[in-house]
């Protein structure tokens, strides 16, 4: 894995193609790697992996390859820190909050009986989520005790991280959610995603649709200082228009899908990427 700019990835989507193309124009240096090829002595040698853009889909590999990977010097885009602090949607939180950043109000228990107590102080509905996940998988709207004991006894038999009951507010607000990219200091492009018939989610792998937003101080501001809490260079960041709230963040995305938000904005936000990528080489 030698090159001037490598793609680590473990899945090729359409994102990861289009990196590749944009290097391939820019006539950079760029090498695919499959990060299930990936091997990494852990001694002191020296390697050549050149500058790194982490696009792998798995949490854990993603994770333990960049610490792999940054522990040898090699410069990760995003870096470890950005990996651990927006993989968890619990550490991305209390990192916006501590940031003074808004946000929907969330709590975490863990057993089942807390959570239901929160449940019932709170009241329903509230949306339960897995710290960690993506695509809206096993993401739950709980509506009333009934919902929520039937959701809550299933994931007690279930790997230990679902059973860490992370808890958010159904924020009042239209039917749709913002996603907005930020590469470096600029925030680039942003669509609203609206919920699919019949959905409450906005993912657009559960059938939503989206539409160009346009990118207001306000929008800019917010995202800077969510990208910045995470630590974070190339981010998507996920954001509602609460009716009591106004925006509030409710996640930031380490290895960000952009697809639809090109296709909407026409941003070319692969060739911004690799611009970026080269530019902060070491």
């Amino acid at each position: 894995m030698s090159s001037s700019l490598s793609i680590l990835y473990d899945t090729i989507r359409w994102e990861e193609r289009a990196l590749f193309d944009a290097a391939k124009a820019k006539d950079i240096d760029a090498k695919m790697v499959d990060c299930k090829n990936l091997s990494v002595s852990l001694d002191k040698d020296k390697e050549d992996f050149g500058t790194v853009i982490q696009r792998c889909v798995s949490y854990y590999r993603s994770l333990h390859s960049t610490a792999a990977l940054e522990g040898k010097g090699v410069n990760v885009i995003n870096c470890l820190n950005t990996s651990i602090f927006a993989g968890n949607k619990l550490f991305t939180h209390m990192l916006l909050v501590k940031h003074g950043i808004p946000t929907p109000f969330s709590a975490v228990a863990f057993s089942q009986d807390t959570a239901l107590d929160i449940l019932e102080k709170r009241g329903y509905p509230m949306v339960l989520k897995p710290t960690v996940g993506s695509w809206g998988r096993m993401i739950a709207l709980l509506k009333d005790r009934d919902s929520a004991e039937g959701i809550m006894e299933t994931r007690e038999r279930m790997y230990p991280i679902y059973q860490v009951y992370y808890l958010e507010e159904f924020v009042n607000r239209p039917p749709r959610d913002i996603r907005v990219i930020v590469i470096g200091d600029d925030v680039v492009a942003a669509i609203y995603r609206y919920s699919g018939d019949g959905q409450w989610k906005t993912n657009m792998a559960l059938g939503g649709k989206a539409e160009e937003c346009r990118i207001t101080k306000e929008i800019e501001d917010v995202c800077i200082k969510a990208k910045n809490a995470v630590q974070g260079q190339i981010v998507g960041i996920d954001l509602m228009e609460s009716k009591e709230k106004g925006l509030v963040v409710h996640e930031v995305n380490n290895t960000t899908e952009y697809k639809n938000t090109v296709r909407v904005t026409g941003v070319d936000i692969p060739a911004l990427m690799i611009h970026y990528a080269i530019k902060s080489r070491k």
